[in-house]
């Protein structure tokens, strides 16, 4: 069964959590405040953590934070906090997606799937991984991109923000976080290098680089790769 820690002060949205997850076979565990929700996630170890921002003890960044301090448990943040910078420092922090309050049921359910699904799905990546789109193939051992049966050659920056994102296919990752990792952290502010890049890798693997189907943008927030 997988077990799911709702963190959220609001009693009236953790009952609506609690009667639809459990109607689906989930466990569920609940905490009103971040220190609960510390105890309860190391107690318990849940295999996906919804975590509301606004706690009356503590930021929900800061949670999720010290979780990132001891586990990668997927993490899915509720929150009415709809600015792109809110969103962004919890994606930084660790989150695996982000849910504007008010959502549907059904959306949010749908991604904390995703979220699952991912987890189970995701192990290191092997010494040989080929990811095949319609548009393009990519094999992750070999360092090499083929489009309409030809090698594209790509530049090592190119390959190295290529590789970051189809490594973690659905997952939304931040421009910081690309930045740091491909360019180093004096130069996480610099989006305009990311958007240089990003154009160039759409215009030599997009079927139709000004409509990218796998190179997806976030706006405001940062990249997606949907294999």
């Amino acid at each position: 069964m997988t077990r799911v820690l709702v963190v959220e002060d609001d009693p009236q949205l953790v009952r609506a959590l609690v009667i639809n997850l459990q109607a689906r076979r989930y466990g569920v565990d609940a905490a009103p405040d971040g220190v609960t929700a510390l105890r309860l996630a190391a107690a318990q170890r849940p295999d996906i953590v919804l975590l509301d921002l606004g706690l009356p003890d503590m930021d929900g960044v800061d949670v999720l934070r010290a979780l990132r301090g001891w586990t990668r448990v997927p993490v899915l943040v509720l929150s009415a906090r709809q600015a792109s910078d809110e969103k962004v420092a919890a994606l930084d922090a660790g989150a695996d997606d982000y849910v504007t309050k008010p959502f549907s049921m059904d959306e949010l359910l749908a991604r904390l799937r995703a979220a699952v699904r991912r987890t189970g799905e995701a192990p290191p990546v092997p010494e040989q991984t080929v990811v095949e789109t319609e548009a393009f193939t990519i094999d992750l051992s070999a360092k090499k991109a083929v489009r309409d049966g030809r090698e594209v050659r790509l530049t090592p920056t190119e390959w190295h923000l290529l590789e970051i994102l189809v490594t973690r296919p659905g997952r939304l990752v931040t421009q910081k976080q690309l930045l740091q990792e491909v360019w180093g952290v004096s130069r996480s502010d610099k989006s305009n290098y990311l958007r240089v890049y990003m154009a160039q890798l759409r215009r030599k693997l997009e079927t139709d680089p000004s409509h990218p189907r796998y190179l997806i943008t976030e706006p405001g927030m940062g990249y997606r790769f949907e294999g």
